[in-house]
Parts: structure tokens; C-alpha cells; sequence
């Protein structure tokens, strides 16, 4: 996959979090907390589309918290 692609796929990753947390009237605060992290910054970054192992481990805690299909 090229760079575009990365970069578009985390564009759409990244809205579709965010449309879910506005479906649920939630902010990434309220996220952070409901899914047992620490680090609201981790977090974002996660939902940025950053590809290290901890926020790919975030990610799938947000996807099951939000009922998200990936």
C-alpha cells in the first residue's frame, strides 16, 4: 500500500471513530476512561491512524466499545 493509501485509510478510520462518538454524544476523554487507558493523547493518536502496537491494541478496545466493524 502506498502512502496515499495509508493516509486515506487512516482519514477514514479516523471519521468513522469520530461519528461514533458523536452518535453516542461521547468525547475522547469519555473514551479514554471507558476503555481503560490512561493517556487521552494515546488515544488520539490512535484514532489518528498512528500504526504502533499500542494504539492498534487501542483501536480494537474502541472498535468493541463502539460496536464498530473492522
Amino acid at each position: 500500500m502506498n502512502e496515499q493509501a495509508l493516509l486515506i485509510s487512516a482519514k477514514e478510520v479516523e471519521k468513522e471513530i469520530k461519528t461514533a462518538l458523536l452518535d453516542k454524544d461521547m468525547s475522547q476523554k469519555e473514551l479514554t476512561e471507558l476503555i481503560g487507558e490512561k493517556s487521552t493523547p494515546q488515544v488520539n493518536r490512535a484514532i489518528k491512524g498512528d500504526m504502533s502496537p499500542k494504539s492498534i491494541r487501542i483501536r480494537e478496545k474502541i472498535y468493541t466499545e463502539l460496536n464498530i466493524e473492522k
